[in-house]
């Protein structure tokens, strides 16, 4: 108990807490209807091009030269992850097979842009390193407020709209011909999802950013038999892995992206296992 005691008065780890709760929270939520349109990989294409974003904020703050260079990485990452999310469902849109063409250039052009960026602003790749991976044990008060005001509309959006978000991403054309704003919708389901990839990739870094969105919404399809049971399953274990994962890892050092990622994994392969025990039963 007084490791435990230590860990939740340790004022870093109540920060880092704080956001891997509400990450773990809004990150399904949005990975619901991902896997509902079968664009599962569109995390990974964000985080992608999310990271020239981070390159590009470094080469503002640098020539600004009145900011830490990584002061503007996460707005950077804000405005270029929305940009792409935007693009990918515009030629989504108007071309058919156009998403996983453009998944492919999000994932080849967002790495060597922001290589290229970073190297411009002065940095070196080693400097992108905390983005790729995760650094939640260096989340500051302000990223704290920031994670929960993105997480607020996430929650807002993703739970608000859920009937419409739903029938949007269950059969287009039926929404459409009920009258609903498909197109909007579409727009809005890819700007939530990159907000989701940048506020996640402090916890998980944006390689691993997509495995948070969409493992506790796999896990969770296993065993629930409806839409909302499946994304408020996949809410309840994201929150848990998450949480768990980090207090993990105040205890034994290992980097705390990875081990949350891991966990999932873990915990989807365990209750594909004993699916069929629960069937027969």
């Amino acid at each position: 108990m007084t490791g435990i005691t230590q860990m939740l008065t340790d004022p870093l780890m109540q920060r880092a807490l704080l956001v891997a709760l509400l990450v773990g929270l809004a990150a399904p939520v949005i990975g619901t209807y991902l896997v509902q349109r079968k664009l599962s990989l569109l995390g990974d294409g964000i985080g992608h091009v999310a990271l020239t974003g981070v390159a590009l904020g470094w080469l503002v703050g640098a020539a600004l030269d009145v900011v830490p260079n990584d002061a503007l990485a996460v707005p950077g990452a804000v405005v270029a992850a929305v940009a792409g999310a935007v693009v990918i469902e515009v030629v989504r849109e108007r071309t058919r097979g156009g998403g996983d063409v453009a998944l492919a250039l999000l994932f080849y052009g967002g790495i060597a842009g922001g290589v290229l960026l970073i190297g411009i602003a002065g940095g070196t790749s080693a400097n992108l390193v905390g983005y790729l991976f995760g650094s939640i044990s260096t989340v500051s008060t302000s990223d704290v407020v920031l994670t929960v005001a993105l997480c607020a509309l996430l929650l807002g959006v993703g739970l608000g709209l859920r009937p419409a978000l739903f029938a949007v991403s269950h059969d287009a054309e039926f929404a459409r011909s009920t009258g609903l704003p498909v197109r909007a919708l579409n727009v809005a389901i890819a700007v939530v999802a990159a907000l989701t990839v940048t506020v996640a990739m402090r916890v998980v870094g944006l390689l691993l950013v997509s495995a948070l969105m969409i493992v506790p919404v796999a896990v969770a399809q296993l065993v629930s038999r409806s839409f909302a049971s499946t994304m408020h399953l996949a809410m309840g274990l994201g929150t848990a892995v998450c949480v768990v994962g980090l207090a993990v890892t105040y205890w034994v050092p290992l980097a705390p992206g990875a081990t949350i990622v891991v966990l999932a994994i873990v915990v989807y392969l365990v209750v594909l296992a004993a699916r069929p025990l629960f069937a027969r039963r």
